[in-house]
């Protein structure tokens, strides 16, 4: 590993007196200096954040070396680096990146080496999508957190902030500096397939609250806070990975509902915002998404919110930004828009050359090119990336995932667990009235891959409060013979607990078969809490707002009463069979009245 001087020595010597905090820009004649050096195809790549195959830099698996040659025409990171210069790397889950905390701390330190030996060679903004709950790249033996939705139950700030510094400490110390979180949308449509419970909820003030605390929390651990989905993502019945959504909003209503939590991030020093690739016909009416939008990028975010940091695209694969453009045109219109970093494109080598071509055509000045680098030099300076590019692996063991981080998140998770029904005081089941419990239901995918299955976690965590609990997997789509399966396996049982996901007919069946075969049902909402109104026949509803295991572990103690439930609706649930009335309210949750 190059020693800090050799790396100094590789950043031309500026970077001693490059990271001495953000404040007003005390270094940018020396950015500038840096800039000038480099050339033109140096600059285009600084722009991109790309993903890549593998758990190494130089030696990945075979069929990583594969994927990595099918979709960017490389075998390693190492190799993307040298050809294309990228100022970014995001790491993801299904790109192997992240096995465990040691093996993502040496990627990080070999993407560093590989980008530090060339020639004018910088440091790369190692990136990922932490935002804890549903959407989870690092996995266990890490600290995972409640997610959004769950952290606006508890309502508190300060764990909001706690929970940005504690991410943010271990995420720096596997070397990832920018994290695509807090996500800033509010979401008010319980529709929503791409938001939901990624949301803190649907009171604008509420969310702009805790999305300003986790961006202290993150940025005051040395990690780079995104905001994110720019202009608002929370009012969508489209999933823009498939579609391109368009909010109907009215600029006034955009005033008081969305803006506000990017507001918020902006008045917290926010170091990136994240774009929509969402239509917004009130705030730009060419039908273009927001991403590819200069009269939302730089007319209303950069020149009305004055905001002056970087602005990352959101992944330029996803459907929602390729539908009007083709690919070698997103990049170019996204640069022109205001955007400063270049998300995952679909081809790297066409969205590479395409930027290029633009400047060489003179569709791009170069010096727009430097306005968008400077912010990123700016970036990588103020996370003392020139100075300490690489971590340690006695870091790692010192930070990820230590026994005070972990309590913290069980404290934390204890205050988000929300109660929503509690019939004739069902909750919480006593072990010597219900000691033979049933756990059924669905069991989505770990977010990590690390968690789960939802059934055998809460089985496991009940029995280990005292119960003797059985956990019996029912999916998300129950078969009658399953649903059967389950009604026999209660009869033996004294209680039975159901985790329900998204909600469907079939496990609305489930749930309504059990509780007529006469055991006492408790049914926990483990994605959307919107899942209640169609379970009107269940005497005890409970809401977690993810299936990660610090939530479930938290809902079987407040099952068994070994803390009382003290979260409360950040969202209300309309009726099922009327959406227009509200069954119950933000901020409603009920306790055991101790």
């Amino acid at each position: 590993m190059p020693s800090r001087r050799t790396v100094l020595a590789a950043t031309a010597g500026v970077a001693a007196s490059l990271a001495l905090g953000g404040t007003a820009h005390a270094d940018d004649k020396k950015l500038r200096s840096l800039i000038s050096r480099m050339t033109l195809e140096e600059k285009v790549g600084q722009l991109f954040v790309m993903r890549v195959y593998g758990h190494s830099a130089t030696a990945p698996d075979q069929a990583d070396i594969d994927a990595n040659l099918k979709e960017i025409g490389v075998r390693t990171a190492a190799e993307m680096i040298a050809r294309y210069r990228v100022g970014g790397i995001i790491y993801f889950t299904w790109a192997h990146n992240t096995r465990d905390p040691h093996q993502i701390a040496d990627l990080s330190n070999g993407i560093q080496r590989a980008s530090l030996r060339q020639p004018r060679g910088l440091p790369v903004l190692v990136s990922t999508d932490q935002e804890h709950g549903i959407v989870c790249r690092v996995g266990e033996p890490a600290t995972l957190f409640p997610g959004a939705m769950a952290v606006g139950a508890g309502g508190s700030r300060r764990d909001a902030r706690t929970l940005g510094r504690i991410a943010g400490q271990e995420l720096r110390a596997i070397g990832i500096r920018q994290n695509y979180s807090p996500v800033a949308d509010v979401n008010v449509n319980p529709a929503n397939p791409v938001i939901g419970v990624r949301s803190f909820g649907a009171d604008p003030q509420a969310v702009a609250g805790l999305v300003a605390a986790e961006v202290a929390g993150y940025q005051g651990s040395g990690v780079a806070a995104t905001a994110k989905h720019f202009p608002g993502h929370g009012d969508t019945a489209v999933d823009s990975h498939y579609g391109f959504p368009v909010i109907t909003h009215s600029r006034e209503l955009w005033e008081k509902l969305d803006a506000v939590p990017f507001r918020a991030a902006i008045r917290a020093g926010i170091d990136s915002v994240m774009t929509a690739h969402i239509q917004f016909p009130a705030l730009d009416p060419s039908g273009d998404p927001a991403t590819l939008s200069h009269p939302i990028l730089t007319g209303i975010l950069r020149g009305e919110l004055g905001y002056d940091g970087v602005v990352v695209t959101d992944s330029l694969g996803m459907e929602g930004v390729r539908q009007k453009y083709g690919d070698d045109r997103v990049p170019v219109l996204a640069l022109k828009a205001g955007a400063d970093q270049l998300l995952n494109p679909p081809s790297l080598d066409v969205a590479w050359q395409a930027v290029l071509k633009a400047v060489q055509d003179g569709e791009l000045t170069e010096a727009r090119l430097d306005e968008s680098i400077l912010r990123i030099l700016r970036l990588k300076a103020r996370l003392r990336l020139f100075e300490e590019p690489y971590v340690s692996r006695g870091g790692v063991t010192r930070t990820v995932g230590t026994a005070a981080h972990l309590a913290a998140a069980d404290r934390l998770a204890e205050r988000t667990t929300t109660l929503l029904v509690n019939e004739n005081g069902l909750l919480p089941l006593s072990r010597r009235t219900h000691r033979k419990l049933l756990v059924v239901g669905a069991d989505p995918a770990s977010p990590s891959g690390t968690t789960g299955p939802p059934t055998g976690v809460l089985a496991a965590a009940l029995t280990e409060l005292g119960f003797t609990a059985t956990a019996l997997s029912t999916g998300t789509a129950p078969s009658a013979a399953t649903v059967a399966q389950a009604v026999a396996a209660a009869r033996d049982a004294d209680a039975v607990v159901v985790g329900t996901y998204n909600i469907t007919a079939a496990q609305q069946a489930l749930v309504e078969q059990l509780v007529a075969s006469g055991r006492p049902v408790v049914a926990v909402a483990i994605r959307n809490p919107y899942d209640v109104a169609r379970l009107p026949t269940a005497p005890a509803c409970l809401a977690t707002y993810s299936w990660t295991d610090v939530e479930l572990r938290a809902a079987a103690r407040v099952i068994a009463g070994r803390t009382a439930p003290r979260g409360r609706l950040p969202v209300p649930v309309q009726r099922a069979d009327d959406p227009a009335q509200v069954l119950y309210p933000v901020g409603y949750g009920l306790s055991y009245g101790r």
